[in-house]
């Protein structure tokens, strides 16, 4: 990921300077109306990643109109300049980062950005270059270890905002239960709670339900263990982050909407008695996802098995036998047709030498797919760039901005 952020920041310092009114990068990506349009002209090798810069916006603002509190999105879902700056475009002004190079990144296209660092383990020298060169005080922990780190390495800073990060059970109806791995135990919390309270400007509470949840009851069940705490810790609390999860429609996935997730948020809160307290939320898939575009071609056909350019040490991590995720596709020939009606099931096998590196599917495709032609992977605005490896060298890749993704 490192890399990838690297990468992006390095080609946006290098090639211009963000406008003023933090409009799109002056990064010279060739614009085309569709993906069919971009592999007439190109015919393309490598991987192309194909953005739409206004559904990206207009995903943010209406994310934002929505919520019904502070939205900051998740860098690491998509650490592209276009992404970061065409979603400050939809008001999206606060940012969940999880290192020093996603805030120099997001300080590079939005100087005036509030940052929330929102990873719970943070080395001494982020915590120093986050406070005393990036301006942030918003910093989540969730052991009294972190605690006294934190203070030390701000010198017991007396503007901290803190939020304690508390784990949930087990959620079975997420891509992948991020409590295993982040968060206090309820018992743990309170304690940290009390703590935090004597040397927090602004104390909040912090959870997440887990990655692309399938039932929107998460949240509620969320907000009731989280009232558990805050009246065991019975000190003053101010602020609530309920984290992310807000899933993406893939192919055979039955998930809640945006809205819903929202409606089941603002009941709950009132129904535990939290609608007072300063609300935030870490979206991140739910606002780019949609937005991006993978576009692979077919390097040969064996049965009902593409092999591909791209694969799951590239950009389809998520379709890998550990997600399975089903992007939805759609082939591509150059100024030919396909018999669209006769659709069957395909497997994808990446370019690497390692047989990990297949993807299952099934993916609906025309019987008449063929080397030489491409497959556009649709929903890969999430993850698929900021994940990519260079393993066996197959890491290179393209971008492109598109005014058509879906069709």
């Amino acid at each position: 990921m490192t890399k990838v952020v690297s990468y992006y920041r390095n080609h946006l310092v290098n090639s211009a300077t963000p406008h003023e009114d933090h409009g799109t990068p002056k990064i010279d990506y060739p614009r085309y109306a569709s993906t069919q349009e971009m592999v007439d002209d190109m015919m393309p090798a490598l991987p192309v990643y194909a953005l739409n810069p206004d559904f990206i916006r207009d995903t943010g603002a209406a994310f934002v109109r929505a919520f019904p509190g502070t939205t900051m999105f998740a860098v690491k879902t998509n650490p592209s300049p276009i992404a970061i700056a065409n979603l400050y475009k939809g008001g999206v002004h606060s940012f969940d980062v999880a290192s020093v190079e996603e805030m120099r990144l997001v300080r590079s296209i939005a100087p005036d950005a509030e940052l929330f660092f929102m990873h719970t383990i943070k080395s001494p020298e982020s915590i120093h270059e986050a406070y005393f060169e990036h301006n942030v005080r918003n910093f989540v922990l969730d052991h009294e270890e972190e605690l006294t780190k934190i203070l030390r390495i701000t010198n017991n800073a007396n503007d901290l905002n803190l939020f304690v990060r508390v784990t949930l059970p087990k959620n079975s109806n997420a891509s992948i239960d991020l409590s295993a791995k982040f968060g206090a135990a309820p018992d743990a919390a309170v304690e940290l709670l009390r703590a935090c309270r004597k040397v927090s400007v602004k104390l909040g509470v912090a959870f997440h339900v887990g990655t692309q949840i399938s039932d929107a009851a998460a949240y509620a069940n969320a907000l009731h263990i989280v009232r558990g705490i805050i009246d065991n810790a019975d000190v003053r609390i101010d602020r609530l982050d309920i984290g992310g999860g807000f899933p993406v429609p893939y192919e055979g996935e039955n998930v809640p909407s945006i809205h819903t997730c929202i409606d089941v948020v603002r009941t709950a809160l009132r129904v535990e008695g939290l609608d007072k307290l300063e609300l935030f939320a870490e979206p991140g898939r739910a606002l780019v996802a949609q937005g991006g575009s993978l576009v692979v071609r077919v390097e040969a056909r064996r049965g009902d098995r593409l092999y591909i350019n791209d694969g799951t040490y590239g950009g389809l991590f998520d379709a890998g036998k550990w997600l399975n995720t089903r992007f939805p596709v759609k082939a591509l020939r150059v100024h030919g047709a396909f018999e669209e009606e006769q659709l069957q099931p395909y497997s994808l096998a990446g370019p690497t030498c390692d047989s990990l590196d297949m993807m299952e599917g099934p993916f609906m495709l025309p019987s008449d797919i063929r080397t030489g032609d491409w497959i556009e992977i649709k929903n890969t605005g999430a993850y698929s760039q900021s994940i990519r490896t260079n393993f066996n060298g197959f890491g290179a890749s393209e971008t492109v901005l598109i005014d058509l993704l879906i069709d």
